[in-house]
């Protein structure tokens, strides 16, 4: 009787015997589980030093600041087929835009909005004529009614370079007023108002500040500064800092400070801003 409970003691010692392989899984359990822990106390740590030092943690890029896009009338508005002088050849680019150069197409004043596209196109026929370039030279003109249109053809939204201003057309823009403002000419609040909308979309990309200034290589001694020399300049500057001109006209070029404020803010930046003061430098400016 003895014999048969210790044969049975043994077959139930047998059946609640925990296999080795589980065993060494639960002593290992506290040293994976402090792993773990360990493990996201570490990224824990790392992403709230990314927040003090102001970098954007893995998977989170920093949010630029951009501008709503204004509206933009397309080519197609005031140039087709039976217009076009020649067959467009591929547009050409940069890598992005960190300036903008505004400009006055020098032409009268006293025009009804509705005929801004025939005024663009005379301007095309002028340049693509006796100039014999292969588009519009700016990349975008405004009229004295806000009016956005698209110039040089490449995509508004791409850095097309332009032919607008004497060795800055790389990594800029090139965006001309319609009419002459010159000293003592209004210019309306309605096309200062674009400009800014559409400098502010436009350095947008790059995440440049309006009322910074931008570092640009000259590549024509034509200009005010010696082929290969880096000029600093406004981030929104008027055609004659790169050139010898006086486009945009003194009226234009003093409303110059407001559009840069009202690009920046438009970009959502504080109010208080690196405001360019003096005049543009450069080494190696042509005398």
């Amino acid at each position: 009787m003895r014999g048969f409970r210790r044969a049975r003691w043994a077959r139930k010692r047998r059946a609640w015997r925990v296999p080795g392989a589980v065993l060494v899984l639960l002593g290992c359990l506290p040293g994976l589980t402090a792993a773990f822990t360990l493990a996201l106390c570490a990224r824990g740590v790392e992403r709230s030093a990314a927040v003090r030092l102001g970098r954007p943690a893995a998977g989170r890029p920093s949010a630029a600041h951009r501008a709503m896009r204004p509206r933009i009338v397309p080519r197609s508005a005031w140039l087709d087929r039976t217009t076009a002088r020649h067959t467009q050849p591929p547009p050409r680019y940069d890598d992005k835009v960190v300036a903008v150069f505004v400009h006055h197409t020098d032409s009268p004043n006293r025009y009804a909005c509705a005929d801004a596209p025939r005024i663009i196109r005379d301007l095309y026929a002028g340049q693509t004529g006796p100039r014999s370039w292969d588009d519009i030279g700016y990349n975008f003109l405004v009229d004295r009614c806000g009016t956005i249109y698209e110039g040089r053809a490449g995509g508004v939204d791409r850095a097309v370079t332009g032919a607008h201003t004497q060795g800055f057309n790389h990594r800029s823009t090139g965006i001309a007023a319609l009419g002459t403002f010159t000293a003592g000419v209004p210019v309306p609040q309605a096309m200062t108002d674009a400009l800014a909308a559409l400098a502010a979309w436009k350095l947008g990309f790059a995440d440049v500040d309006p009322r910074s200034r931008a570092r640009l290589v000259s590549s024509n001694g034509l200009s005010r500064y010696k082929a290969g020399s880096t000029a600093t300049l406004p981030a929104v500057t008027g055609h004659n800092d790169g050139f010898r001109t006086s486009c945009p006209g003194a009226a234009l070029t003093a409303r110059l400070p407001e559009i840069r404020r009202t690009a920046a803010r438009l970009q959502g930046r504080t109010p208080a801003g690196p405001e360019p003061t003096g005049t543009p430098q450069a080494a190696h400016r042509t005398p």
